[in-house]
């Protein structure tokens, strides 16, 4: 079996791909966001023949709590296609110079670095179930081939500063398709204590998206995957994630999965001025705008049916350590947008 991480472009136009890291630093508190892209726009009267204009890029996001620091900070490369390159078995991808593999990832461009590894996750999570794939329903497939890996290695911010990374929870994501949402929220957190402050081995990664449908907005869908002290959560199925209640938008998210006899309750709670402003490009070339954070923090009950009725099993708490991401098709008042 390939690589989850497998490049799913065929080399025709109408497509694009992501690869992302998100991490936060215990000692610092600095989130990380780290992508690597590619677009390859429809044809038009400008781009001209099939698959001109396809692109690469690269992206390093921070985001900095600490007094005095300039809370988020944005770069952003971009590059001919020619400049991609791609193997299979073993995987790896290559964006002029800078590489990802399943073990890790490297890269430099501008002021930034980074240079960091991990052991490979056993297996892959597929929020977007493999029916809806199969039927091409979703406009966007996302998978998880190492959703919850310690990393160890260095990043360095802009200004020279280089962050000692050493065991730091991690996760990283493979997404692709034909065009973004009407409007998300997502949220990945693998840096969970207990209420008490008590260690737990814990993440949880979900989505909730509007997508057009016939003339009208259809949603919220929202899947949720998660492993808690070595119990699977799968709330996926295209019953249950119509099912799956959930409100989101800048100044945070609740929502509500069911999987099974386990229900998740979680509420996201981001620090505005924390909230880094992204372009993405559809290949059709509508616009949609992205606000993320690495350093949200999380409040997640866990509950568990039985005597007629859902009864709380445990509550886990991330502070600044959480990772959340709100999309939407028109730019946010007052939020700087650090890619264009």
């Amino acid at each position: 079996m390939g690589s989850a991480n497998e490049l799913r472009w065929n080399g025709r136009p109408g497509h694009y791909e992501v690869y992302y890291l998100t991490i936060t630093d215990p000692r610092t508190g600095v989130g990380i966001w780290i992508r690597y892209t590619m677009v390859a726009p429809l044809p038009t009267a400008e781009n001209g023949a099939e698959g001109a204009g396809a692109t690469c890029s690269l992206w390093f996001l921070a985001m900095d709590p600490r007094p005095g620091a300039r809370p988020t900070v944005g770069r952003k490369a971009t590059y001919g296609i020619e400049s991609l390159e791609t193997t299979r078995t073993p995987f790896s991808l290559g964006i002029a110079g800078a590489t990802l593999t399943d073990e890790g990832m490297a890269g430099a461009f501008e002021d930034v670095s980074w240079e960091l590894r991990w052991m490979p996750a056993a297996w892959a999570y597929e929020p977007v179930h493999p029916l809806l794939q199969r039927l091409r329903v979703a406009k966007t497939v996302l998978v998880l081939p190492h959703a919850h890996v310690p990393v160890e290695g260095t990043v360095t911010l802009p200004g020279g500063e280089t962050l000692e990374l050493s065991g730091t929870p991690g996760g990283q994501a493979h997404l692709w398709g034909s065009k973004h949402a009407r409007s998300w929220a997502w949220v990945h957190c693998n840096d969970f204590t207990t209420s008490d402050g008590g260690p737990v081995d814990a993440f949880i990664d979900g989505v909730s998206a509007t997508v057009p449908r016939l003339g009208r907005e259809v949603g919220p869908n929202t899947p949720v995957v998660a492993r808690i002290d070595g119990a699977e959560f799968r709330s996926t199925s295209p019953l249950r994630i119509v099912r799956n209640s959930s409100r989101y938008g800048l100044d945070g998210w609740r929502f509500e999965a069911t999987d099974g006899a386990l229900r998740v309750v979680g509420e996201v709670e981001p620090v505005r001025d924390q909230l880094a402003g992204v372009t993405y490009h559809d290949p059709d070339g509508e616009l949609a705008y992205c606000y993320n954070t690495e350093t949200a923090s999380m409040r997640l009950e866990v509950h568990e049916r039985g005597g007629g009725g859902w009864s709380p099993l445990r509550t886990l708490i991330s502070q600044g350590r959480a990772h959340y991401e709100v999309g939407q098709r028109r730019p946010a008042p007052g939020l700087e947008l650090l890619t264009k």
